[in-house]
């Protein structure tokens, strides 16, 4: 009896190794396909870390442009209802900028038109602000334009 139960059990640890030969050819392939599939993700990761990273910078840029633009109406401002006023119909400034907006080109341009009402004479000044920064063509350039209206 010992034999046949010797053969019995050399036959089923046999047939096991056999299905234990097959099952790690499968584990093989889940690993494999795993790493690709978390590869994958971390890849998408990247990007969308990237992208996110490019739209933050690129939104405070225009903030900044904004403000730099705002400063040239305040200057253009300061330049026709200032008492020794220097703006000059169709003329243009160039303020320079220091602190987070000295990156900034601005250019401050004066538009005008001069009417007669009653006996006075009123110059009504369209005052137009531009101010930019990085290369014309450039996906990081930023630019804002801003107008204001006022008589004098």
């Amino acid at each position: 009896m010992s034999a046949m139960f010797h053969k019995r059990s050399v036959k089923k640890a046999f047939e096991q190794g056999i299905r234990m030969r097959n099952a790690s050819g499968f584990s093989l392939i889940s690993a494999i396909f795993l790493l690709v599939v978390m590869a994958g993700l971390g890849a998408v990761m990247l990007t969308f870390t990237s992208v996110q990273q490019t739209t933050s910078t690129q939104d405070l840029q225009g903030t900044r442009a904004f403000q730099a633009a705002r400063a040239g109406i305040d200057f253009g401002l300061y330049q026709v209802l200032a008492p020794s006023a220097t703006a000059v119909c169709g003329g243009a400034a160039s303020p320079v900028w220091s602190g987070s907006l000295a990156g900034f080109q601005t250019t401050v341009n004066y538009a005008c038109d001069v009417f007669t009402e009653g006996g006075n004479t009123i110059t009504v000044f369209t005052i137009t602000s531009t101010a930019s920064a990085g290369a014309v063509g450039s996906p990081h350039r930023v630019e804002r334009v801003l107008r204001a209206t006022v008589s004098r």
